[in-house]
């Protein structure tokens, strides 16, 4: 239950973060071209709204309702009155904090969105509107919320770099190579091949990109197999649907099963076992890495067995009683204490490219991997909150935190923009139109475009949520 709450909050401050952004684009450039915006809502307030402020009053409720009665009101500034000359401010904005966390959104006067219909607009046009200003001016506000979205992404990634740095161990460092899904052994991967060269070229560890563009079709892989043949594998497009269809991780490392400490008492400490040993076999199964060990020592628990120990370059044999849990008490050393990390550090200026480096891989590499939506599995794989929070780890770690966080930001940045109606892709795609046919789409017709854009999101929503309902309980 912990982990779920920990999950949880740090979804929540995630969506926040990126919505509150995501709006703030839409908000500031509405200003810079003197638009008014009435309303700037994080999540959405159907019936009532957790928090408002109106500064024109200068009022902040509790328990708000639509017809501006509240469970409490207080007085926080002085009411002021607008500008003599019409023109808008911040004050003509009513700040709010809504119920429903799926999403935010900012009302702009004088544009037809999912807070207003073509019925709602005033009749006579005014030059604070959205819809009097040229075509360009309400292109950058539409475009303006992706915009924000994705340069957060990249701020992070810049926070990241300059903060944390790069921590990698090249793949040729992974010495006893890697671990590889059923899809990968199909393709002709082998457990234990050292990745060394995609396409004829080395690898960079920092790429953020690498495994994806190792599974595409028609990418030549160079392996390391047996720590002595060099072999190359040309990947092809059933080895994607494969791994979409058995939801499989690509790879994993390879962790060689050296003693980091020795608890007192247990079996491992009577063999005489030491730290700095690495353990080869457990009987007669041999065990290069913990993926041979752990099942080893299950099939032989409760017993006493010779196991084949490192130690100093030479090899001795030592009876080890295994306990009927499958342990012999022992703690193991972490890969990074093993392989041969290298910890890069930037100053401010060599960590902007590097942010900027890493959105733009990551807005690559995702919109190249949503043709998977477009099969029955990567359909299928379609998640919803349940998705997005397992993203995140069960305790709080700010690095995975804004990592992910900067994630979710592309990923709603290029969301955002797609062409359909009710996200700003689809109003994007109505200004070009009007840009291009000089011939502006009606309000009635935008309007009903909305909605069906809407209704389809809505679907999707649910669709989305469904399916990780059903992988939680069914499967």
């Amino acid at each position: 239950m912990e982990s779920f709450l920990i999950k949880a909050l740090q979804l929540i401050v995630a969506l926040v973060l990126l919505v509150t952004v995501h709006e703030f684009g839409h908000y500031i450039f509405a200003r810079i071209f003197g638009i008014k915006v009435n309303r700037f809502y994080l999540f959405f307030n159907p019936g009532f709204s957790l928090l408002k402020y109106n500064p024109t009053k200068g009022t902040l409720q509790l328990l708000s309702k639509s017809d501006d009665s509240a469970a409490a009101t207080f007085q926080v500034s002085k009411p002021r009155q607008p500008r003599a000359d019409g023109r808008p401010t911040w004050r003509d904005t009513i700040y709010g904090l809504g119920w429903l966390p799926l999403g935010g959104y900012c009302d702009i006067a004088g544009m037809v969105d999912e807070t207003k219909s073509a019925k709602d607009l005033a009749a006579e046009p005014q030059p604070w509107e959205f819809r009097t200003k040229a075509a360009w001016k309400r292109l950058l506000v539409m475009v303006a919320g992706v915009l924000f979205n994705f340069l957060l992404a990249i701020v992070i990634y810049i926070g990241i770099a300059l903060h944390w740095g790069d921590r990698v161990v090249p793949y040729q460092a992974m010495t006893e190579g890697m671990d590889f899904s059923q899809p990968m052994l199909d393709a002709g991967f082998r457990n234990g091949d050292v990745i060394l060269q995609l396409d004829g070229k080395e690898i960079d560890p920092r790429d953020m990109s690498t495994a994806w563009d190792m599974i595409q079709p028609g990418t030549r892989v160079s392996v390391l197999r047996n720590h002595r043949d060099t072999l190359t594998i040309v990947t092809d497009r059933r080895l994607l649907d494969r791994l979409v269809e058995a939801n499989a991780s690509y790879m994993t490392i390879r962790v060689p099963v050296i003693v980091n400490q020795v608890l007192g008492g247990e079996g491992a400490a009577r063999a005489g076992i030491r730290e700095g040993d690495r353990i080869l076999a457990v009987a007669s199964d041999t065990t290069p890495t913990l993926t041979e060990f752990f099942p080893a020592l299950t099939r032989q628990a409760a017993k006493t067995v010779d196991m084949t120990v490192e130690r100093d370059g030479k090899t001795i044999s030592l009876p080890v009683e295994i306990n009927s849990d499958g342990k012999i008490g022992i703690q193991l050393t972490s890969p990074d204490k093993i392989f041969d990390v290298t910890d890069i550090r930037y100053s401010f200026l060599e960590a902007v490219p590097r942010g900027w480096q890493n959105g733009v891989d990551q807005l690559t590499t995702y919109v190249s991997s949503l043709k998977l939506l477009f099969t029955k599995q990567g359909a299928q794989s379609v998640g919803g909150f349940g998705t997005l929070g397992s993203l995140f780890p069960n305790q709080w770690n700010w690095y995975s935190f804004w990592q992910i966080a900067a994630f979710l930001s592309v990923i709603l940045a290029f969301m955002n923009i797609i062409p359909i109606p009710a996200l700003d892709g689809g109003y994007t795609l109505f200004l070009l139109i009007e840009i291009v046919t000089r011939r502006k789409p009606g309000e009635r017709f935008i309007e009903v475009a909305n909605m069906i854009g809407m209704g389809f999101l809505l679907l999707l929503l649910v669709y989305a949520n469904l399916n990780d309902v059903y992988r939680l309980v069914l499967k």
